[in-house]
């Protein structure tokens, strides 16, 4: 694995600085969901907040957006279903790059269905920044539908998505122990953070106890990312949410075989999974309880969960992909080749899963018109 250069480490070092006084202010420990949301977050100095290169080539991980614009062409014809019955905003949550943006925008103008209004909630100030740059320079005729926001509206309607969002949403560890249940938090020792155990708090301890973890059982347990659908489905009038991300239905998540839980991280490409290794420079990762999700608010209906391949066959990709001749070369290879990234079972197609959530709304959505695995959440 590449060693970063001095600037980031001087970076990390200083976020390194920031968690330790955290640390000892909060009596030698925090929990793993703190550490992992001041290292992804913190100002200035976390993963996202600070100004390193991370989608795409020399990143550290490349997203479907970025693979190819045939994801986002998918995509703009289920918002186009979607528009033709009265969703016209649309609010991106954590736009990263960009890419996906610029993709949709492009291809519901060509489809004649752009959106009122495409809102866009980035809680980090360098990716807002690089966002803000490149829909300007690219998309300068759709500049007076896009906004940022900094919050949550108090009430909306329309269509919510995200696009590898919950996945670095910071999360809760436990180990289940002859004992009972321990909470993992970060201390301090001479040679730098460890994972340190300690008794659940009664909230937390409630949420485990019907998974009957068996003893020595590490996972993760999703609270802010179900916190966050919840809060959006409470404000929620009417219209749909589409989750697209990495993980499992919560037996699958569970499973005893995975009894390590499905943290990770990334740099440069490289996965391993060591979270306190140069804090601010790596990005910090779970997999997602889709089951935990469909479920976080009472008012939300399950309108579809399918893989990522299947939703994308769904809404048309191979009809996208004949429109450009396959005699065409240098147009058809790199199509083709991004096609087998985000379609393929082992690379992008089974693994990444979509789901989608209604509220006053029941329709039938052309990205799950086919394969529906809603009876496995």
């Amino acid at each position: 694995m590449p060693v970063p250069p001095p600037e980031a480490l001087s970076i990390s070092a200083g976020l390194l600085e920031r968690i330790t006084g955290v640390i000892r202010d909060n009596g030698g420990w925090i929990s793993f969901a703190r550490y992992m949301e001041m290292a992804l977050y913190e100002p200035g100095l976390g993963y996202y907040s600070a100004g390193s290169h991370k989608l795409g080539k020399g990143g550290d991980f490349t997203t479907a957006p970025e693979i190819s614009p045939l994801f986002g062409r998918c995509l703009a014809r289920q918002f186009a279903e979607l528009h033709a019955q009265g969703l016209r905003d649309l609010y991106e949550l954590g736009a990263g790059s960009g890419a996906l943006a610029e993709t949709l925008l492009r291809e519901l103008a060509a489809l004649d269905c752009l959106p009122d209004h495409y809102r866009i909630l980035e809680i980090s100030a360098d990716l807002r920044e690089r966002q803000q740059r490149r829909l300007a320079k690219n998309l300068p005729e759709h500049a007076a539908r896009i906004e940022w926001m900094d919050a949550l509206p108090d009430a909306y309607e329309g269509v919510v998505f995200g696009n590898e969002l919950l996945d670095a949403i910071p999360v809760q560890r436990v180990r289940q122990t002859p004992a009972g249940l321990a909470e993992i938090g970060v201390a301090l020792t001479a040679e730098g953070f460890v994972e340190s155990p300690r008794p659940a708090g009664t909230a937390l301890a409630a949420v485990v106890e019907p998974l009957a973890l068996a003893d020595d059982y590490e996972t993760e347990i999703p609270l802010a990312a179900s916190a966050l659908v919840a809060a959006l489905g409470a404000r929620m009038r009417r219209g749909i949410m589409l989750w697209i991300d990495y993980g499992f239905p919560q037996h699958e998540f569970y499973h005893p075989q995975r009894n390590r839980g499905t943290l990770m991280c990334h740099y440069r490409h490289h996965a391993h999974g060591d979270p306190f290794l140069w804090p601010g420079l790596q990005d910090l990762t779970s997999h997602v309880n889709f089951t935990a999700i469909a479920y976080a608010h009472p008012d939300l209906t399950v309108l579809g969960y399918t893989s990522q391949a299947h939703f994308l066959v769904n809404c048309g990709i191979t009809e996208l992909m004949a429109e450009t001749p396959a005699d065409d070369l240098p147009q058809y290879a790199p199509l083709a080749a991004g096609a087998q990234k985000l379609l393929s079972p082992a690379e992008m197609g089974e693994l990444f899963k979509v789901l989608a959530l209604g509220k006053n709304i029941d329709t039938r959505l052309c990205g799950f018109r086919r394969w529906d695995r809603s009876h496995t959440l």
